[in-house]
């Protein structure tokens, strides 16, 4: 863990510090923000080295998980050492990490679930899949780079392409796997799931439900690469339990001004969700919170009953992109961008639901240019929101970085 006192500006609040979590000569990242990486005492969590700020190649022999741990001066430690392993997610009792090996071909081969502890022993197999699941035309492929697991630590979600290369407009849909029982089944599908982001909601009395991103009038090719991802007025975010039922929608874009830009999150252990939007008429990019309610069409925003509050409204120029909350939902990191970089900023949520953020903080400039294909810094929080994390390429190369020292008391 490299301090990087030069990354922080003149202005940067009293008690901030920055570090560098890795400097290999290979790019080295964290996962996407949403990623259920973090033990619950927020002192150990899971990034990776050979990759990008969107996942990994499934060829690469240099790709790694690693185990950072907090407590012994940011040290790493491989978790895996598997070609092809993708899609970790931490239990939340901080014991197990789960993680799948994709072998998978269209409609071809075979996807592998298992588990390792943190400490990098007792590593099992849990689930092999290497035939069509019930209700599916193929062997899942195009395999989802992120899983989610449920509160109570019994399912792990994980989306992926289910055509046999023949079929045009085969599904893609979402998997559950039972990880008490060995078991997986497919509790969605159809042509407009090609980039889920499924996140189980991480509130115990929710422990059941999945927020889910559809992206409508995309396009792809038979073996199921994408050549068409619509985002913007394609967007829109639902709500389905992980047996198929109660699908609801979220109150957000599809009115033609506001569209989803494609990443959302739950606010901490709670059952609202915030999202980053595009706004056509202010030409801003604002945080949008949202209570999900019965699903009555795609119609976004014009959800009957939607409740919705503009978290940025009190921010004089909002261009934020994407964030992530701590456990508790009390506190919010983000990134804008503005003109060839991305800034970092933190800010604290108000005790009522329709409160905006407050106490806006200027943490520092990431020097990563936002021209370079997937130079995204990511933020998120520790789940005590005492550290950020974040990814930069002011380097040369794509690095893992914190910040301490937030949100002082």
């Amino acid at each position: 863990m490299k301090p990087r006192p030069d990354l922080l500006t003149k202005d940067a609040p009293k008690g901030v510090e920055a570090f560098q979590l890795t400097e290999e000569a290979v790019p080295s990242c964290h996962l996407y923000m949403e990623a259920q990486i973090f033990t619950p005492d927020s002192k150990r969590f899971v990034l990776h080295r050979s990759a990008h700020s969107h996942g990994s190649d499934k060829s690469d022999p240099e790709h790694r998980y690693l185990l950072c741990d907090l407590e012994n001066a940011g040290a790493l430690s491989p978790l895996t050492d598997e070609t092809g392993a993708t899609a970790p997610s931490v239990s939340p009792d901080g014991t197990w990490m789960y993680y799948f090996v994709n072998e998978t071909g269209v409609n071809a081969g075979r996807l592998t679930l298992k588990r390792v502890r943190l400490d990098g022993t007792a590593r099992e197999t849990l689930t092999v899949v290497d035939a069509p699941l019930p209700g599916t035309g193929g062997i899942p492929s195009h395999i989802y780079p992120l899983s989610t697991i449920s509160s109570d630590g019994r399912r792990l979600a994980l989306s992926a392409f289910f055509g046999d290369g023949e079929t045009e407009g085969a599904p893609f849909g979402l998997m559950i796997f039972n990880l008490e029982q060995a078991a997986v089944s497919v509790v969605l599908t159809g042509p407009t799931w090609l980039n889920m982001h499924p996140q189980y909601c991480r509130a115990t009395a929710a422990a059941h439900d999945i927020l889910i991103q559809e992206n409508h009038g995309s396009e792809y090719a038979k073996d199921g690469q994408c050549t068409r991802l619509v985002g913007g007025e394609g967007a829109d975010i639902h709500l389905i339990r992980d047996d198929g039922t109660d699908f609801r929608n979220l109150p957000w874009g599809r009115d033609g001004n506001e569209f989803c830009q494609g990443h959302q999150c739950w606010r901490g252990a709670s059952t609202s969700a915030i999202t980053s939007t595009s706004v056509r008429d202010s030409r801003h990019c604002e945080l949008i919170q949202g209570a999900p309610a019965p699903f009555a069409g795609h119609v976004g925003l014009a959800t009957p009953g939607g409740q919705r509050t503009n978290l940025s409204r009190v921010f004089p120029k909002p261009a934020f992109h994407h964030f992530a909350t701590d456990i508790a939902g009390d506190r919010l990191i983000t990134d804008a961008r503005i003109g060839n970089t991305w800034l970092l900023y933190t800010a604290q949520c108000g005790p009522a639901s329709g409160d905006p953020l407050k106490n806006w903080q200027y943490i520092l400039d990431s020097r990563t240019d936002c021209t370079k294909k997937g130079a995204h810094i990511h933020p998120f929080l520790s789940p005590d929101g005492t550290k950020g994390f974040f990814n930069s390429e002011e380097s040369g190369l794509l690095q893992a970085y914190m910040v301490t020292g937030l949100f002082p008391t």
